[in-house]
């Protein structure tokens, strides 16, 4: 009887996930760093486990996009990548995080300088 149920299980428990990881669209966040306040707008796209997207941002009196690279999902986890110039230097900037609903907790680690917990909240049309 439990071989019978088990693909069903099985089947819930992936629908779940899928569903959990399901960060597709704008977040916003806004946050304190060593530079200032910095504003982040996170257009994401997920296709299976690959997350693609930019960020657009404000900080230190200057506004841009940037693509984010080595996006993933797994479940309700969350990582991609944002690189930054910096005095002429390229500067990796990693994000890992969860999500839960329309909130995503992040920490944003700035190379070895510094690591930042930040909230993003998921913009609603």
């Amino acid at each position: 009887m439990r071989i019978r149920f088990m693909p069903l299980v099985m089947g819930l428990a992936l629908a779940l996930a899928a569903h959990a990881a399901d960060v597709s669209g704008k977040w916003k966040s806004e946050f304190e760093s060593q530079i200032g306040a910095q504003k982040y707008t996170f257009e994401f796209k997920v296709e299976g486990q690959k997350l693609t997207g930019k960020a657009s941002f404000e900080r230190a009196g200057q506004k841009g996009d940037v693509e984010l690279k080595e996006g993933s999902v797994s479940g309700d986890e969350i990582f991609f990548v944002e690189t930054a110039n910096f005095q002429g230097n390229e500067l990796r900037i990693e994000y890992k995080g969860k999500i839960a609903g329309d909130e995503l907790t992040l920490t944003r680690k700035v190379g070895e300088l510094a690591s930042y917990q930040i909230v993003a909240k998921r913009v609603k049309d």
